[in-house]
């Protein structure tokens, strides 16, 4: 589906003049749903000027009628004969000049929440080198002490969907190379066994609880053979003797 010029100024005036849900803007808009409630809560989008669809001939007026009326409809853009056949054209990512300071927080952000992430899917969604992200990854990076992470969605740098579709792939490419996930990113356990290669049988008690071991299996044996305590005697382990030597010891 193709998208309406300037897509994000088009849904900052849709949020601001419509009450259109954000499903049906992000999908008119070629957005994510989380990026254009954050449009409406203030966070993304900041000192965007809002852009009329309907004035620059995008979007009829009873479209938007129909979406407010129905939240399941999708808005249909108008044809532009204009478009047809025109090619996305392949290059860099172009960050704006007001927006390149904050490349570094939003790599390290990457860099600490999405360890998948290889640097040439980094590079791509924050439109940044490899040596940049190399120096970031190993804190070599000359201001590594004043940079802060931050959301490169929030920075306005990715789009979430974008950020969502690298982070299944890396997953999916990690998954099927065989990999073992961690704990945050498969949220789920794995074996001992499984990562450190062994076989189930091949799993032993380590040396230093040798010894714990075998006095566990000690006082299971003493407890299942417990001793014959039925002669006071025997109990208070008190000595045998002669009582007549007892008694001349009393005189």
């Amino acid at each position: 589906m193709s998208k309406p010029l300037m897509s994000k100024a088009t849904a900052v005036w849709l949020v601001d003049n419509t009450t259109l849900s954000f499903r049906q803007i992000a999908d008119f808009c070629g957005m994510h749903e989380l990026e254009v409630q954050g449009i409406a809560d203030g966070d993304v989008a900041t000192g965007v000027k809002g852009f009329d669809p309907i004035a620059n001939n995008q979007l009829d007026a009873i479209e938007i009628e129909r979406g407010q009326k129905d939240p399941l409809y999708r808005l249909k853009l108008k044809f532009n004969a204009a478009a047809v056949g025109e090619e996305k054209r392949r290059g860099p990512r172009y960050t704006p000049l007001s927006k390149r300071q904050d490349r570094p927080a939003a790599i390290l952000w990457l860099v600490k929440f999405h360890p998948e992430l290889s640097d040439g899917a980094i590079g791509k969604l924050v439109g940044t080198t490899k040596p940049t992200i190399a120096s970031i990854r190993e804190r070599t990076h000359w201001n590594i002490q004043n940079i802060a992470p931050i959301d490169p969605v929030a920075l306005g740098l990715c789009r979430q969907s974008e950020l969502d579709t690298a982070v299944q792939a890396a997953a999916r490419k990690r998954a099927a190379e065989g990999g073992v996930m961690s704990d945050d990113e498969r949220r789920k356990l794995v074996s001992t066994e499984q990562s450190l290669g062994m076989d189930a049988d091949e799993a032993r008690v380590p040396g230093a609880l040798a010894g714990l071991e075998a006095f566990t299996r000690r006082d299971e044996e003493e407890k299942s053979s417990p001793a014959d305590y039925s002669d006071a005697d025997s109990f208070f382990n008190l000595p045998h003797g002669d009582d007549d030597d007892e008694d001349d010891e009393d005189n």
